[in-house]
């Protein structure tokens, strides 16, 4: 037997990990002080009572023999394909309902998503960015360039023709900067993934925050994207479904590569090692879609875009340098006093007792760096900032 060698150039702790340990062994010293998290970005409004009412109808069909459910298809069933179908038909674009596969999470499939690249692909991924996108090519064992992202930039890295790269990983609006492309913006970056034979793995989970003509809601935006683009999405933001568990991928059709169908070999992938989204979820997640449903999740997702200007503002009064909080749910601030982003968590915590990221967590270029997120409660967002207020106003 052989193990795969590439995981021992894994971090052997998890990002949130390391926190939830240093914050659970400050309670365990201080019981006596109430601890603010404002760090994993969790939902903590509850599921939409169209939801919920979809759901409930869709386990009661599974106690009768004439309605029940057994296997799925594992790309999911074509109600909640079709109804994601006119989401984006709403935004002026066009998918075919078999393009969309159904997940439980973009967090899933961008990981497995891998599979059906060689090994020998070169990776480009900004840097800071969400881990799971270096963890699982460096499981992979592939090698991976980075791009800077940089307060300078405005934390949107545009494309160096001079870096050849096969596999490119674009997250907009962006975890952890809050940063969000612009479609003239990613129409550069199509422009090269076409110029170069790449792809660009899109996640765009947190699209739903993204308000007006601000920013790009899709890279389908950009005409030539369904040739070197593969988008994510997940209903964990957008109707809370962190614990329900479900999201979606696009897959376009016109994908192809060394007479290769990137389409079919998906499908392939999923329908051998997948066997699909619960009925009961699918039918929840379709509901988002309704009328009611689309009234309910938008008022939640107003209630986190508040929490986002309660933040802003806050920071604003400090005078601190902050990205992001207008078409994202996380507030990106550059740390005080010049501490690291480490020493700043230390800091808040011991002297607060608030929790946020420390950006240094996010890669190179997030030390100096603090990630907020607006997912906690009202109560808890308004007294965060007014002990953070407190602190750092000194």
């Amino acid at each position: 037997m052989k193990l795969n060698t590439n995981y021992s150039n894994v971090s052997d702790s998890y990002l949130f990990s390391t926190i939830a340990k240093k914050v659970a062994a400050y309670q365990a010293a201080n019981p006596g002080k109430k601890v603010l998290r404002l760090g994993i970005g969790d939902v903590t409004l509850p599921l939409a009572p169209a939801v919920i009412s979809a759901m409930h109808a869709a386990v009661d069909e599974m106690a009768s023999a004439a309605t029940f459910r057994g296997y799925g298809p594992e790309q999911g069933y074509g109600f909640l394909k079709d109804a994601i179908a006119a989401y984006y038909l709403e935004r002026g674009v066009k998918l075919d309902s078999e393009e969309i596969f159904i997940s439980d999470g973009a967090k899933s499939d961008l990981g497995n998503i891998l599979d059906i690249f060689s090994q020998d692909n070169t990776v480009l991924i900004p840097d800071p960015v969400y881990p799971v996108y270096v963890d699982t090519n460096v499981m992979a064992g592939r090698k991976i360039v980075y791009m800077n992202a940089t307060a300078e930039n405005g934390f949107l890295p545009m494309p160096d023709y001079s870096v050849d790269a096969d596999i490119i990983y674009l997250c907009s609006p962006n975890n952890p900067t809050g940063a969000a492309y612009t479609v003239a913006q990613l129409e550069e970056w199509v422009k090269y993934a076409l110029e170069k034979d790449a792809v660009i793995l899109y996640d765009a989970a947190y699209e739903c925050f993204i308000e007006g003509n601000s920013a790009a809601r899709s890279i389908y935006l950009v005409k030539g994207a369904e040739k070197c683009a593969i988008e994510f999405c997940s209903f964990s933001k957008m109707a809370g479904f962190t614990g329900t568990r479900c999201g979606w991928t696009v897959v376009p059709a016109q994908l192809v590569s060394g007479g290769l169908s990137a389409h079919k070999m998906w499908l392939r992938r999923q329908t051998t090692k997948f066997n699909g989204v619960p009925y009961i979820v699918q039918r929840g997640a379709a509901a988002v879609f309704t009328p009611e449903g689309r009234a309910q999740t938008a008022e939640n997702l107003n209630y986190y875009k508040q929490n986002a200007k309660i933040i802003a503002e806050g920071l604003k009064q400090l005078g601190i340098t902050f990205f992001g909080g207008e078409s994202s749910p996380y507030i990106w601030m550059q740390c005080p006093h010049g501490m690291t982003s480490w020493q700043f968590f230390d800091y808040l915590l011991e002297n607060a007792q608030v929790v946020g990221t420390p950006g240094a967590g996010f890669g190179v270029n997030g030390e100096g760096f603090f990630r907020l997120t607006a997912f906690g409660s009202r109560q808890t967002t308004q007294e965060a900032v007014e002990r953070i207020k407190a602190l750092l106003g000194k």
